[in-house]
């Protein structure tokens, strides 16, 4: 196993990916101390474990990962481990630069081919994702193997099958979260997190392919299941949603009906008094009388 180090700005085998920061293999025969100290990064970085056991600490809390599983750092996140020992065995990882948006969620960079929406429902799920490790997730290694061939070889065509690669890391990487969380595909369960989540996150224009991608589906399969479980459609889910949470707060008279309106994800006041009424039989400003009238 040869082991190698490449940094942007450094290494002339990544002039052509500015979005790769760092590119590695490393392979440990023995303890290493006070060379694994604890760091933050702007980037997302993924490590695969090759062989051995290794304890790490990600964001002030202890994991101990093995041979296949997968450690995801996010941006920010401190990374590292206690008194900078690194264990006897090897790991490879790609660091990886993306785009932090001002509401905390991530985004691919223009090197992506992925579309905006594929892109922000897998940034989504990567900032809201509990776990940092992967457990037993070969694929994230046959990926990375074949970006380090790709970049040593320099065969017609490599940029764009490299940025391939890391497309498809992002993506399989989320799948495999998804799995993760819901091993057993208990659609009840999953589906309480997913209204938890949107229920967090009501003021963002979610569509159905940033949903579907939270609970790992396809559009076509979720929008199924939703309608199965919920009986309505996921956008009409969301409304309902949306409207029950505004209910909540209209019996807080602190809070103006143009402020709900937009904490709750409608585009305008006058947009969130048509849908309310619809559903409820009263505008906002008369359900909100009548409560107060009724106390």
């Amino acid at each position: 196993m040869n082991q190698f180090v490449l940094q942007h700005g450094k290494s002339a085998e990544l002039r052509l990916f500015p979005h790769l920061l760092e590119v590695g293999t490393k392979k440990n025969v023995s303890i290493h101390l006070n060379t694994f100290p604890t760091t933050t990064a702007e980037g997302i970085r993924i490590y695969y474990i090759i062989e051995g056991k290794f304890e790490w600490r990600i964001d002030h809390q202890s994991y101990v990962v093995y041979p296949g599983d997968v450690a995801i750092v996010l941006p920010g996140i401190s990374f590292g481990s206690d008194n900078g020992v690194l264990e006897i065995g090897a790991f490879t990882w790609v660091h990886l630069g993306i785009q932090k948006m001002e509401n905390g969620h991530i985004l691919p960079g223009k090197w992506s081919g992925l579309s905006e929406s594929e892109g922000a429902a897998i940034g989504k799920m990567l900032s809201l994702n509990s776990s940092p490790i992967l457990s037993r997730f070969d694929e994230a290694g046959k990926i990375l193997k074949c970006i380090h061939a790709e970049l040593f070889g320099h065969e017609i065509g490599y940029q764009a099958r490299i940025n391939h690669q890391l497309d498809d890391l992002l993506i399989q990487v989320t799948r495999h979260m998804t799995r993760q969380s819901h091993p057993g595909r208990d659609f009840p369960k999953t589906f309480m997190r997913l209204e938890e989540v949107l229920r967090e996150n009501l003021s963002h224009q979610w569509t159905v392919e940033e949903m579907a991608a939270l609970v790992g589906l396809g559009t076509t399969l979720f929008t199924e299941r939703v309608k199965s479980y919920s009986g309505f459609s996921p956008i009409n889910y969301l409304i309902n949603i949306r409207i029950s949470e505004a209910i909540k707060l209209l019996k807080r008279p602190d809070i103006s009906v143009t402020d709900i309106a937009l904490d709750t994800g409608f585009y305008s006041s006058q947009h969130f008094s048509t849908t309310f009424k619809k559903l409820t039989g009263y505008r906002p400003s008369e359900f909100r009388k009548n409560h107060l009238r009724n106390i």
